[in-house]
């Protein structure tokens, strides 16, 4: 166990931002979350420390970086327009959300389930696909399938998982992946907007999904992914763009847009 104190972080707040779906309540009153091969529980204690279901070395290695826990909200935070009284809310209401440093093949294959489906939805299918071709860590927990699983699957094992129409589109991108012709290391060192495009030319991926996972599997703040949400908020907040100012950390100030759009049903 390792405790420590964590300014501007809620891990509530982060588990239901949409950006993650394993991200759980567990039965201890807190989260546990599987990402990169490892488990670990959460817990806010009373005097607002959390307390790590793992030792310092870690969280140190792990944990820290995926909760982005040394970039400074704050700076962000900081360019809101005072008279954005949107924004303003929406950033009060959201305070301890952060953008996590997700696994882009993660987040590529997550989001292209996420078409047309419901958070629920997501997890439930996310977690059979984990199941069925991820190597198993402890305790009945899997990692997330990596490529050459995904590419050896049979369309009825995938389908099998609630996946639907996507099953094509997940084949495809893993047959992309080991081939080699869609290169994620490389894919790092692109502009957003090459990154973007890139992303697009896989079957099934269009700029909203491309979008989830340019923000947050590959950390591009500068990216705004755009759901029925946010374009509620586009259009019936700031008359369909975001103010210029806030194009260098879009990414960020949008979760915190949508995540009061959501709750308190904006635009409705």
């Amino acid at each position: 166990m390792f405790n420590t104190k964590i300014d501007d972080f809620s891990i509530e707040a982060i588990a239901e931002s949409g950006q993650c779906f394993r991200i759980v309540p567990s039965e201890n009153g807190g989260y546990s979350v599987n990402a990169f091969g490892h488990v670990v529980d959460i817990k806010k204690e009373a005097d607002g420390s959390f307390t790590f279901s793992c030792d310092e070395k870690e969280y140190l290695d792990i944990w820290k970086d995926y909760f982005d826990l040394e970039n400074d909200y704050e700076k962000y935070r900081s360019i809101a327009l005072k008279d954005d009284e949107y924004l303003n809310r929406a950033i009060s209401f959201g305070s301890g959300i952060r953008i996590l440093n997700q696994d882009p093949w993660e987040m590529l294959i997550s989001f292209i389930i996420s078409q047309r489906k419901s958070v629920p939805a997501i997890r439930t299918s996310v977690e059979r696909l984990s199941a069925m071709y991820g190597e198993e860590i402890s305790g009945g927990y899997h990692a997330f399938p990596e490529p050459e699983a995904l590419l050896r699957s049979d369309t009825e094992g995938l389908r099998s998982c609630g996946l639907g129409y996507r099953v094509e589109y997940i084949q495809n991108a893993a047959e992309a992946v080991c081939s080699g012709s869609l290169d994620i290391e490389g894919m790092k060192r692109l502009s957003t907007q090459e990154l973007i495009e890139k992303l697009m030319e896989l079957k099934g991926v269009g700029i909203k999904v491309a979008s989830c996972v340019a923000l947050f599997g590959f950390h591009r703040l500068d990216t705004v992914p755009v759901d029925v949400w946010m374009k509620r908020v586009i259009d019936t907040v700031y008359g369909g763009s975001l103010p210029e100012e806030y194009a260098p950390y879009a990414g960020v100030l949008q979760q915190y847009m949508f995540n009061y759009a959501r709750i308190n049903k904006v635009g409705i």
